[in-house]
């Protein structure tokens, strides 16, 4: 049996915002379904045909509110995409003004960099330099 995640689902401010900026990361995604019910909110998935992210407003007549501390209050904290050129995607975020997260200390065995989107959420870019997991996750 193989198990994967395949799919993520988050309440965002700005669906279009968040499909830029995976886009952004990935040009390959595509929008797989984009849907505003009559009467409901809008909803979307990005990703591959494997993988996608479903993105959704906030359900009408809610007060949405993001006082969420990252990193101190329940919740997710960032997702990670792993990517095969580090350097060419964290070009094209920085190209695009997404701001820098935390800072990371170099390891010699993956690159790795945290960014903002627009709406505040935080997503982890990583590119493995090995394919030795002790290699790539160490924990020392």
């Amino acid at each position: 049996m193989t198990t994967y995640l395949e799919h993520a689902n988050i309440t965002v401010p700005d669906i279009d915002a968040a499909i830029a900026f995976l886009q952004t990361v990935e040009p390959s995604f595509h929008v797989r379904h984009d849907e505003t019910p009559e009467g409901s909110y809008r909803w979307a998935h990005i990703g591959s045909n494997q993988f996608y992210v479903a993105l959704q407003e906030p359900h009408l007549g809610s007060n949405a509110q993001s006082d969420r501390r990252p990193y101190k209050d329940y919740g997710v904290n960032h997702l990670a995409w792993v990517v095969e050129d580090f350097d060419v995607v964290t070009e094209r975020l920085e190209k695009k003004g997404y701001q820098k997260g935390i800072p990371v200390e170099p390891h010699p065995h993956r690159k790795r960099a945290y960014y903002f989107d627009t709406g505040g959420f935080e997503w982890e870019i990583v590119e493995y330099l090995s394919d030795t997991q002790e290699e790539r996750n160490a924990y020392a």
